[in-house]
């Protein structure tokens, strides 16, 4: 199976890119919307996900792994099948990519985060992950 990639968006105040540094794994959890979950729901060990910063800082600020795919992700108060995944750091970009530079960037102009920006969970091509990384390894 090839290798899938994605765009997970936190608030920063919930949880940052450095705390997962920090931390070294977190479960993704609490996605609550049905388009998401069934996203996520996709997510395959050794996936790469784009790490969204979205609130004030609006910005893919690093490159995540995913090292458990979907398992339960129970919620008394909200009924539906919610699932949820675990991730591992692999790098901080050298910069953070604002929404506005990916706006900018008639290359990006089809990334679903353009296009639904409330969406939590989203594929990305290959050619759009590859343009970000890129994007975020200049300094």
């Amino acid at each position: 199976m090839s290798q899938s990639y994605w765009l997970l968006k936190t608030e920063p105040e919930t949880y940052r890119f450095s705390q997962l540094i920090r931390d070294g794994k977190t479960n993704w959890d609490h996605v609550r919307n049905f388009q998401a979950r069934n996203y996520l729901r996709q997510a395959q060990v050794g996936d790469r996900a784009l790490i969204y910063h979205s609130g004030a800082d609006k910005a893919v600020v690093g490159i995540a792994e995913v090292v458990r795919a979907q398992y339960p992700d129970p919620d008394p108060e909200k009924a539906g099948d919610w699932v949820q995944i675990d991730l591992v750091p692999v790098e901080p970009l050298s910069r953070p990519i604002s929404l506005a530079e990916l706006k900018a960037n008639p290359k990006l102009k089809d990334l679903i985060l353009i296009k639904q920006s409330r969406l939590s969970v989203m594929p990305v091509t290959p050619a759009h992950y590859k343009i970000i990384c890129q994007l975020g390894a200049q300094k």
